[in-house]
């Protein structure tokens, strides 16, 4: 499986998602602006693992710090609000953020070396790389038994390897059910403007000789009704205390066709995702990309260049439109107020399905 991410020397090394299925490059980025670069434009993405590049990025920075110890805090803030403001609707990010800063604070606070505290740093970027992928195959396990065989699976946009530290989390989910033969086919939605379905999600899924068909996103609700889908499985990049899901624009409109056709419509993802601290899916900011991205695709228009465009990453998906949850610890089910509540109390039913 190929490597979304990993350290070189003083360096983080990024594959350039942008540039797949044509190009396999990575960006070595040396300075925290560099890694906040990758971020934004997309080179990276997915919300598990724009969260532990993000610690990537802090334990370089970190670890290349050269400067006085007694400034070496103020140096942390400032890299960690660079990075902060790069994707604000991915809680991974922040819920990755605060894991780094609180290890900082423990490792400054008992230490005066520099050079300790960018190994540990280091250490705990390449320990979240690591859970990232045991989460993902967890995911995957409980999500397969959901699968009956001769499944016919949609998706949209990229929730796979390319989307986290590898094997993925609806892709996981898919990729767990392969292994034991149930997948007939998998739908993968486009996904305009970015085309991460198109350019992504085949990709991966031809390296794995799993059957994919590629459709345009408003072929979605066809194929529904000509019976050829009987699970849809999508990412999220944030989950409400109350199961509202942002994820890729697009997904809400799958959630209402699968409702539609009585078809099960399944949310895949980290526990790292939930934020108890939006109440609803109205607390979600929603992130608004460059216009560029609709009015063009790789430097070329196909529109009148001066058309003014509405362009979210994301839209919300209401709470009572999805079937399950898929997490690390098992498949929650509505209400999920009170499934998402036993968790945050750190219950022993927490791992049961609800």
């Amino acid at each position: 499986m190929i490597k979304t991410l990993f350290f070189d020397n003083e360096a983080v090394m990024i594959l350039d998602q942008s540039q797949l299925p044509d190009k396999v490059e990575y960006v070595r980025c040396k300075t925290i602006e560099a890694v906040a670069d990758a971020i934004k434009k997309l080179k990276v993405r997915g919300a598990p693992l724009i969260g532990v590049t993000a610690a990537f990025g802090l334990a370089m920075a970190m670890a290349n710090y050269q400067r006085e110890t007694a400034g070496m805090q103020d140096y942390f803030q400032q890299a960690r609000a660079t990075l902060a403001c790069t994707r604000p609707t991915a809680v991974n990010l922040f819920w990755a953020l605060e894991r780094m800063e609180k290890v900082f604070l423990q490792e400054f606070a008992t230490q005066a070396n520099r050079e300790q505290i960018g190994k540990r740093l280091k250490q705990e970027a390449i320990n979240m790389y690591e859970e990232d992928i045991t989460i993902n195959r967890a995911i995957g396990e409980y999500g397969q038994t959901l699968l009956p065989e001769g499944s016919q699976v949609m998706t949209i946009c990229n929730a796979g390897a390319l989307a986290t530290c590898g094997y993925g989390t609806a892709l996981g989910v898919i990729r767990a059910a392969a292994d034991q033969d149930k997948i007939k086919k998998v739908w993968a939605c486009e996904t305009r403007p970015v085309l991460q379905g198109a350019r992504l999600t085949v990709w991966e899924l031809m390296q794995d000789d799993i059957p994919v068909t590629l459709i345009s996103d408003n072929m979605a609700a066809y194929v529904m009704q000509l019976g050829q889908v009987n699970t849809i499985i999508a990412g999220a990049d944030r989950i409400a205390a109350n199961g509202d899901t942002a994820n890729k624009i697009g997904t809400y409109g799958l959630a209402v066709l699968a409702s539609y056709h009585h078809i099960p419509f399944y949310i895949a993802a980290p526990l790292s995702t939930l934020d108890l601290k939006s109440l609803s899916g109205r607390d979600i900011p929603v992130e608004q990309r460059p216009p560029e991205e609709i009015r063009e695709f790789r430097g070329m228009y196909f529109t009148v260049p001066e058309v003014e465009v509405f362009n979210p990453a994301f839209d919300i998906t209401p709470h009572h439109l999805i079937t399950g949850v898929i997490t690390e610890k098992g498949v929650f089910k509505p209400p999920y107020d009170i499934a998402f509540k036993k968790i945050n109390q750190g219950s022993e039913q927490a791992n049961a399905v609800f």
